[in-house]
């Protein structure tokens, strides 16, 4: 057996990891509605910080004050906003007493800008559960009183929910699913849950529930002021912290949209990846480099054949049992996201166009360069 043919199989042996996950995450999943609804009902603070949000915010507070749960509170804070997210939150808060605004204090030093509006929140609130939640989401109105029913039937100190993700620019649909294709590929949720190694955990800060105890036993948004991606940072303090954690699929119950066209795909997407990696590069470069080879060097593979380049047949067919392999990966990803299960056929396309991001994400962090909502990050 040539080297080239050993480098082939190892890729399709390399697919039967994540596939094995995405596989026992299938079985193991927990849906947000799953959980008995508990009579106790612990009052909720529900904190949505927003900055530049005119178009998303009314959508978001709405559905939460229409929430079917007996004792909470809406709190929404204007992160120093340039548009007329103000305004808007003042002609809500007109029409419903539940909700409280908040005009956000100037960002000090050392703290990013979506942390310190956290933090200011939280410092406001008087719920015994602090729901963190952006201002691009949508709530039914059962989520909140399943997300409490599923905190406390966990004992955990945090409940994360993934969104059903709404993508409808093309940028959107190429990267968008790439991100809980990865958690769902590479993330044994059950075994995260028990072993406390830092990189097997994973948050979503478009839902974060905490309860108060747990919140400020682990420091709050004030412990991770300066870290890029805070929910991460906090779920991995709530693991240091020996405390209970749990993330559950919502997309039945919440509904986001992160971004809505290219730029903004982009910009977000540079402004977290490299940083979800603690900016080590060498790793980073190596899992991007390698995941390009599985998944984009099989498909090419096939198009010299046809091309007649001189592939070998047994290459061929080594390429195409990777390429099958490698689609049924996607699709389980996709199918549990509620993602169009066509755009799996794509999956060459949405690799090569993540990887570009996630190397535009090194480049601009290494030159200082990072922009988000018109800050410097």
């Amino acid at each position: 057996m040539d080297n080239w043919i050993a480098h082939q199989i190892i890729l399709l042996i390399f697919l039967m990891f994540p596939l094995s996950i995405a596989l026992w995450n299938s079985v193991t999943y927990r849906h947000l509605g799953d959980y008995r609804v508990m009579p106790r009902t612990p009052k909720v603070s529900v904190l949505v910080p927003a900055r530049n949000e005119e178009g998303n915010i009314e959508q978001c507070i709405g559905s939460l004050l229409e929430q079917e749960y007996p004792d909470f509170q809406v709190i929404a804070l204007d992160d120093n906003s340039t548009d007329g997210t103000w305004r808007v939150l003042e002609k809500l808060a007109a029409r419903n007493d539940r909700l409280t605004l908040v005009k956000g204090k100037p960002l000090p030093k050392g703290w990013l800008g979506k942390h310190w509006a956290c933090h200011q929140l939280a410092l406001i609130a008087t719920g015994e559960l602090l729901l963190f939640t952006d201002a691009d989401t949508c709530h039914k109105p059962q989520a909140l009183r399943h997300a409490v029913s599923a905190l406390l039937s966990e004992d955990a100190g945090l409940l994360s929910v993934l969104p059903h993700q709404q993508v409808r620019s093309w940028a959107e649909r190429l990267a968008i699913p790439v991100v809980w294709w990865s958690i769902f590929s590479f993330l044994p949720l059950a075994l995260a849950y028990r072993l406390k190694a830092p990189c097997l955990s994973f948050a979503n800060g478009q839902f974060m529930l905490f309860s108060r105890h747990s919140y400020e036993l682990i420091g709050g948004h004030a412990a991770v002021k300066n870290t890029v991606v805070d929910d991460l940072a906090l779920v991995r303090n709530i693991k240091s912290a020996n405390l209970r954690w749990r993330i559950l699929d919502g997309k039945n119950y919440v509904r986001c949209r992160m971004y809505r066209n290219f730029r903004q795909v982009v910009d977000g997407l540079s402004k977290n990846l490299f940083a979800a990696f603690d900016y080590n590069i060498p790793v980073y470069v190596f899992i991007w480099l390698w995941l390009g080879l599985v998944f984009i060097e099989p498909p090419a593979v096939i198009l010299s054949a046809f091309l007649g380049f001189g592939t070998s047949s047994f290459s061929t067919v080594v390429a195409w049992s990777t390429i099958a392999v490698s689609l049924f990966l996607w699709m389980l990803s996709y199918r549990q996201f509620h993602f169009p299960l066509w755009q799996v056929l794509l999956y060459p396309i949405t690799i090569s166009f993540f990887i570009l991001i996630a190397l535009r994400s090194m480049a601009v962090t290494l030159s200082g360069k990072r922009l988000w909502k018109e800050r410097t990050i």
